[in-house]
């Protein structure tokens, strides 16, 4: 493919999947090698073509989010881009604890999910603006989601991001998400600080 980004595209509707699929194969970088309405057309795409990207549309109510965690639990190596129309903390948590390596709302200009397939291609988490903000909002400080604590108790037991992205069957860029809200809950600077505090059992669950 000329070292083009491949990309697999999901959504229920065929005629959505069509303005993905001109719109991605209209750039020099990308070509879409299938694309899918269903759960089960997805994986097989997935084992077949060994894409580099899937681009997953969302259902408004977090819909499809099942497909993203079959390939995680499939431990494809695949980057995920979910894109959505709900623009809150709680669907974005939801997606990035499903395994997404980035969120993009469906509201931006085209081009923006162009720009964001680019940049999850290249291993950045890419997330709307001041999602981190709204992410942590209402979290106290120290105190870690289930979510966070099991990351941090893999970290404790010395495994690398990818050990823990393939033990909790999410994407390293989850695990990197995680990981840097721990160390702002916690004060810590680095990863044997953040373990220190494990370790020593002075943790709380949301």
């Amino acid at each position: 493919m000329n070292g083009r980004i491949r990309v697999v595209i999901a959504d229920r509707h065929a005629l959505v999947l069509e303005g993905y699929r001109l719109l991605v194969d209209g750039e020099p970088d990308m070509t879409v090698v299938a694309t899918a309405t269903e759960a089960d057309v997805l994986l097989d795409a997935v084992r077949q073509h060994a894409p580099d990207i899937v681009l997953l549309s969302l259902g408004s109510r977090g819909g499809r989010l099942e497909w993203l965690k079959r390939i995680r639990a499939e431990s494809h190596p695949v980057r995920v881009l979910a894109l959505s129309a709900v623009n809150d903390a709680a669907a974005m948590r939801a997606a990035l604890e499903a395994g997404a390596d980035g969120y993009a709302l469906k509201t931006e200009p085209a081009q923006h999910a162009l720009f964001a397939m680019r940049q999850v291609y290249h291993g950045h988490l890419i997330l709307p603006a001041g999602a981190q903000r709204w992410l942590l909002r209402g979290q106290p400080d120290g105190e870690l989601s289930k979510s966070e604590l099991a990351v941090l108790a893999l970290v404790a037991d010395g495994l690398p991001n990818a050990g823990i992205a393939r033990r909790l069957h999410v994407s390293e860029n989850t695990v990197k998400f995680h990981l840097r809200n721990i160390f702002q809950k916690l004060g810590a600077h680095n990863r044997t600080g953040a373990a220190r505090w494990y370790l020593g059992g002075r943790f709380a669950t949301a």
